[in-house]
C-alpha cells in the first residue's frame, strides 16, 4: 500500500499503540470496510479516532452556543424587569 501525505502524516510525530478488543463479526465487517476503502482496519481507527477528538467537546459546544445567544441580546437593561405578578402570571 502506498502512504499518501494524509495517511502518512500521523507517522512524522511520536503515535501511541492502542488495543481495542471487538467482537468477531465486527471485526470481519471492518475488514470488508477497509477492504472496500483500500485501507487497513488500523487506519480506519485512527481517522474515526482523529475525528472525534477533533470534534468539539460538550463544555466547548456549551461556551459556543452560550456566545452566539449573547450576541443575539441586544437590547436588554436592568429596568427591564418584570413585576412580580408579571412573573407569575397573575392579574391584579
Amino acid at each position: 500500500m502506498c502512504l499518501t501525505p494524509e495517511v502518512a502524516e500521523p507517522y512524522r510525530v511520536p503515535v501511541k499503540n492502542i488495543t481495542v478488543s471487538v467482537d468477531d463479526e465486527t471485526y470481519r465487517r471492518a475488514r470488508m470496510k477497509a477492504a472496500e476503502q483500500d485501507t487497513s482496519v488500523s487506519a480506519l481507527v485512527r481517522r474515526f479516532l482523529v475525528d472525534l477528538a477533533a470534534g468539539e467537546t460538550e463544555t466547548e459546544r456549551l461556551k459556543r452556543q452560550e456566545r452566539e445567544l449573547r450576541e443575539r441580546i441586544t437590547k436588554f437593561r436592568g429596568g427591564d424587569r418584570l413585576g412580580r405578578d408579571e412573573v407569575h402570571r397573575r392579574s391584579k
